[in-house]
């Protein structure tokens, strides 16, 4: 059996939770998600905690009921608490500018790069970072991968845009070649 699986997920207070067939509906202080679940894992509700199980004991199944116990606790965490994510932008000249839900960066090319930030996740820029936040944390995700995916922190100055927790392995240039 699946480890994370096996792993309650604890409901908070203000946290409502609907189970119909195989949709799951979360609603909490900051939204609401949803998303349907296959139909080989089961969820139950018992006194403030939801469980997973899946409906055999084949490795697939298995495998799908921890992917869907991570899956229903991110919703539960998002509705609850949110989630947050940081860029760092580091170059001469380089800066960002929010204005609505578009992300203006100005990374190096001759023009301005415009980037539609999607519903759902809000953009703050204080200085020379860009603070993502949303209660969805695949959306989230995918949406700091793309800002980054516009200028991409290079390996020898280390210019670029990189997640505040990221390392850049650096390499020496032609000079320390010789």
């Amino acid at each position: 059996m699946s480890r994370i699986a096996n792993m309650p997920i604890p409901v908070p207070s203000g946290v409502k939770i609907e189970l119909k067939g195989s949709h799951v509906k979360v609603t909490g202080p900051k939204g609401s998600l949803e998303r349907d679940i296959r139909d080989d894992v089961r969820i139950e509700e018992a006194d403030g905690v939801l469980k997973v199980s899946a409906a055999d004991s084949s490795r697939r199944t298995v495998a799908f009921a921890g992917l869907t116990r991570s899956l229903v606790n991110n919703m539960v965490i998002g509705v609850d608490k949110g989630f947050q994510r940081k860029l760092v932008i580091e170059g001469v000249g380089y800066r960002a500018q929010a204005q609505g839900s578009t992300l203006t960066l100005n990374v190096g090319y001759s023009n301005p790069v415009e980037f539609a930030v999607p519903d759902g996740v809000s953009v703050k820029v204080d200085k020379n970072e860009i603070i993502l936040e949303s209660i969805d944390k695949e959306l989230l995700g995918q949406t700091a991968a793309r800002i980054r995916q516009v200028r991409k922190p290079e390996p020898y100055k280390g210019k670029g845009i990189r997640y505040e927790d990221e390392h850049i392995v650096r390499k020496a240039g032609k000079a320390a070649a010789k």
